[in-house]
């Protein structure tokens, strides 16, 4: 302020540093009367100052004041500082920011964010939470002495540092299920981070189990399952600033069905001794090598005997009973997936071959007899049926007496030959293409009861004009009739045991054969019994003397060649003329005498023996004619009552 004391008429002019540097008008600088203002003290406006009054109108100036230096202290300079945390800054943290003002005290405290006043702030301190409140900071004090505020502080950057970046690696991905499959969380800054994994988006915190191991910075699953398909993303996070990383993108993670496996068994069911083929086929891929598993305790099927592995294929040569069971197979392979799914459990029934039954009628047989032999299957039509016989499977084909027809084999006339062990196999076009063998049924064919003949009357040699009774004899069974035969020539009235014949008529080779209603119905023939007829024994005749002369003693001698015990009868001239004892004929023994031949004894003389034991006689002998002659003188003496000659 300028003031001339004389009047108030006066105008003042202000100057600052030099004469020639008169202060205006200006923003900051307002002249009023006799009042120069500064409105904003700056220290440009510090220096030396004097004023001089005028009176214009009569051009009167007044002698300058005397100067007066302005002196002007700055005002208090407020700062800004983190006060926690130090160092870069990140989302999530909380930040301690302190206003310091180095004069004076009893401030109030002024905060602005971005030029925008924070009305609520009026502490020395703030705290304020990332990434939210980032921006450029500042403040001013103020206070009711002079100075009665602070120079503003200058803005305070408050820049958020992003967290360090995860990166989350999945492989393999896609996974197949049972794989395992490793999820690698990894922080580029440093290292000592801890990881925590989060699967979806409900922040499901992926935990250890069973099949999770989570160790450092993977999180392994060790059967990948359908269950574990979804969006990964992991964190990490530590003692030390930054305390946690931004979160991994979320990667999501396929877990694929294993290719699935088809089993095919055929036939199924099948029969036992039948070839079952299992076949293993997965869709996706190729070079696939399979394993094949029975029932549920995993047993592994191996190549065997009777099993044979190649490729997709289990096959059984010869189906039996123990191959029953629940068959699965699995593929794997050296590229992924190394492994398909398990197969549907396939059932396989092995069924036993239809049962044939054989049926032998009549058994036992006997020989000549038909026997039928019959072969059934009760499963299905139109079997043919293959014969055997005894252990070395001798196959029983047609012959003169064997006869197969369809199910039935017929032995026309059963012979010893055929005894035996039958058994029989059905075979055909349509499955079961065959059947188990029957049972075997043993044969066995009986001898024929045996006839024989014998001749019961006489005993000994026959001859002729005998009566010989035979008999037919057969060993066993009763109500036998009889045939008998004379050189195999039926006798048709001779149906009983014992038959009676006449010789030498009815000589002959007999034979006989029984027949009856029941089994067997008939006997074999008998051997033939050959009717030998012995000739008679031969007889001789001796006549002595023939010729001989009238009234001689003739002696006609007949004897037997066999044995004695013979007696004699004798003929002449005719059969039916016996010679009988007479005066002059005596028969003694053997010895006919005629005492004094006469010519009437002349004739044909012949002689037959006969007897009480067989032969009752014997063959006539030779007739001899005994010729008588006339008187003959004969001389004779007598002495002693002998006559001699």
């Amino acid at each position: 302020m300028c003031s001339v004391g004389s009047d108030s008429i006066w105008n003042y002019q202000w100057y600052k540093d030099r004469n020639d540097n008169v202060v205006s008008q200006s923003v900051r600088h307002t002249i009023t009367g006799d009042t120069l203002t500064i409105t904003r003290a700056a220290e440009s406006d510090q220096d030396l100052y004097w004023c001089q009054g005028e009176i214009q109108a009569r051009y009167i100036s007044s002698i300058n004041s005397d100067p007066v230096t302005v002196t002007l202290n700055a005002l208090p300079t407020a700062s800004v500082k983190i006060v926690t945390p130090q160092g870069l800054l990140y989302p999530g943290e909380t930040v301690t920011l302190q206003c310091d003002i180095s004069d004076y005290t009893d401030w109030t405290y002024r905060w602005f964010i971005d030029n925008q006043l924070l009305p609520s702030q009026t502490r020395k301190t703030i705290t304020i939470s990332l990434p939210d409140k980032a921006g450029q900071y500042k403040c001013v004090g103020r206070r009711r002495g002079r100075p009665q505020k602070s120079y503003h502080s200058f803005s305070l950057p408050i820049i958020v540092t992003a967290l360090p970046k995860t990166t989350l690696t999945v492989k393999p991905n896609p996974a197949y299920t049972g794989e395992k499959v490793t999820l690698m969380c990894s922080t580029r800054s440093d290292s000592s981070w801890i990881y925590q994994q989060y699967k979806d988006w409900n922040y499901n915190v992926v935990s250890q189990s069973v099949r999770h191991n989570i160790t450092g910075d993977t999180l392994t699953i060790s059967r990948a399952a359908e269950s574990d398909q979804g969006w990964y993303w992991c964190e990490g996070n530590r003692v030390s600033r930054p305390t946690s990383s931004q979160p991994s993108n979320a990667v999501s993670l396929k877990v694929k069905a294993l290719p699935k496996t088809t089993l095919t068994v055929k036939p199924n069911p099948a029969y036992t001794g039948e070839k079952v083929t299992l076949t293993c086929s997965t869709r996706s891929g190729s070079n696939w090598n399979y394993q094949w598993y029975k029932d549920w305790n995993y047993k592994v099927v191996t190549q065997s005997v009777r099993h044979t592995i190649r490729g997709e294929t289990l096959t059984i040569s010869r189906a039996a009973e123990s191959d029953q069971g629940r068959y699965w197979c699995e593929g794997n392979r050296v590229s992924r997936p190394t492994s398909s799914q398990p197969s549907d459990p396939v059932t396989l029934t092995v069924k036993a071959l239809p049962k044939t039954t054989l049926t032998v009628k009549p058994n036992p047989a006997y020989t000549g007899e038909k026997v039928t032999l019959t072969c059934s299957t009760r499963s299905g039509s139109n079997w043919n049926y293959q014969w055997y016989k005894d252990w070395n499977y001798k196959v029983v084909t047609q012959s003169v007496r064997h006869t197969i027809r369809g199910e039935t084999l017929t032995i026309s006339r059963a012979a010893e030959s055929d005894q035996g062990r039958y058994w029989c196999e059905g075979n055909r076009v349509s499955r079961p293409t065959s059947s188990q063998p029957s049972d075997p049924v043993t044969l066995t064919v009986i001898a024929l009861p045996t006839a024989s003949v014998k001749i019961v009357t006489p005993q000994g040699l026959l001859y002729p004009g005998d009566r010989v009774t035979l008999q037919c004899d057969i060993s066993d069974y009763t109500g036998w009739t009889y045939r008998w035969f004379r050189y195999n020539e039926e006798l048709p009235i001779q149906t009983r045991k014992t038959i009676t014949i006449s010789l030498p008529d009815q000589a002959g080779q007999y034979q006989c054969v029984g027949r009856r209603r029941g089994r067997p119905q008939k006997s074999d023939h008998s051997f033939f019994l050959p009717i030998i007829i012995t000739a008679l024994p031969k007889t001789t005749l001796t006549v002595k003397p023939n010729p001989a002369y009238t009234g001689e003693t003739v002696t006609l001698m007949c004897s037997v060649g066999s044995d004695s015990i013979w007696n004699y009868q004798w003929y002449k001239d005719r059969n039916d003329n016996v010679v009988s004892q007479s005066v002059r004929h005596t028969i003694t023994g053997d010895t006919l005498t005629i005492s004094r031949a006469a010519e009437s004894d002349q004739g044909q003389y012949w002689c037959e023996g006969s007897r009480v034991s067989r032969p009752t006689s014997s063959q006539p002998s030779n007739a001899i004619t005994l010729t008588v002659k006339g008187e003959l003188l004969c001389v004779f003496c007598h002495k002693d009552g002998h006559y001699l000659y």
